[in-house]
């Protein structure tokens, strides 16, 4: 399928109204979205059919929430803090798991991308270089989201053990600023339940 064509579909626009925008990090997100729920033959998850544990707080999450219906709301989207484009999905109704990650090259913009992207996190381009990075990052999307998979990822059965569903409880007043706080979540210190952001 051609960029134009996925980028017209209804998951990709609705990819790209929870993100803002459109951006190589979120078609990465969406390839590899799709990608895992493909190999694993789910549908998107209602309640907590399905977990996603992404590896990454950039971009490509976003599209992994919207495609797989794994919300930190929900408790079956988890973020391990690795710096790495990869999602690992696992299916509470086959038990299976995989793990979907970026191989070394697939996603390096060249050298005038790079470079722009730089001025423009600093917040120091002219109009004609913000006008050519988005022509660019338009380019480098559209390369990502027509590269065949193999090019892109590692694609690796997992058998990573699920988390325990959500867990609901009943809040407790922390003994020093007397939020109400989910028992689970408190230590103990001194014999007082003490929530994590004053201890």
């Amino acid at each position: 399928m051609k960029a134009q064509e996925i980028m017209n579909s209804e998951e990709f626009k609705k990819c790209e109204n929870f993100h803002g925008h459109v951006c190589p990090g979120l078609a990465m997100g969406f390839r590899a979205a799709k990608t895992a729920m493909d190999y694993l033959k789910e549908k998107r998850s209602e309640d907590e059919e399905i977990v996603a544990i992404v590896e990454t707080d950039a971009c490509s999450a976003d599209a992994v929430q919207v495609l797989t219906g794994c919300t930190f709301g929900k408790g079956n989207f988890i973020y391990r803090d690795y710096g790495k484009m990869a999602l690992t999905l696992l299916s509470r109704n086959s038990g299976k798991g995989v793990r979907v990650s970026l191989k070394p090259g697939a996603f390096q913009p060249d050298e005038e991308h790079r470079s722009l992207i730089q001025k423009v996190i600093r917040n120091e381009v002219s109009e004609t270089e913000r006008r050519r990075f988005q022509e660019l990052h338009l380019r480098r999307t559209c390369d990502l989201l027509e590269s065949p998979l193999e090019n892109l990822f590692y694609i690796t059965e997992t058998q990573t053990e699920l988390p325990a569903k959500a867990r609901i409880e009943a809040s407790e007043h922390c003994a020093r600023c007397g939020e109400p706080t989910m028992p689970a979540k408190m230590e103990t210190l001194a014999g007082q339940k003490i929530c994590r952001g004053c201890l």
